[in-house]
């Protein structure tokens, strides 16, 4: 099982346009149109599959929202930073 990381150490690693809360990291990413947003949450889906870590996502039109922890560690560890930044690589 992973480590929970700190405070200090959530707030050293993670990525840009990623907040805190709670026991989540979250971030909302924008698209032009419905099927924009559809089809990155296909392949964020992909790459969490790939990671054997499954995030929460919530599609509305135009945007997408991702929110990571690990439920096993019970907080924000490294898997969570790890698949925010391997979602950013793929949004852009």
């Amino acid at each position: 099982m992973a480590d929970v990381l700190t405070a200090a150490e959530i707030e050293a690693q993670l990525p840009e346009e990623w907040s805190q809360e709670g026991d989540e990291i979250v971030r909302r990413y924008d698209f032009d149109s419905y099927l924009d947003g559809i089809g990155f949450a296909s392949g964020a889906g992909g790459v969490a599959e790939d990671a054997w870590h499954h995030p929460e996502m919530t599609i509305t039109w135009g945007e997408v929202e991702v929110r990571l922890t690990t439920h096993d560690a019970g907080g924000i560890t490294e898997k969570d930073i790890e698949l925010a930044g391997r979602f950013d690589e793929l949004y852009e």
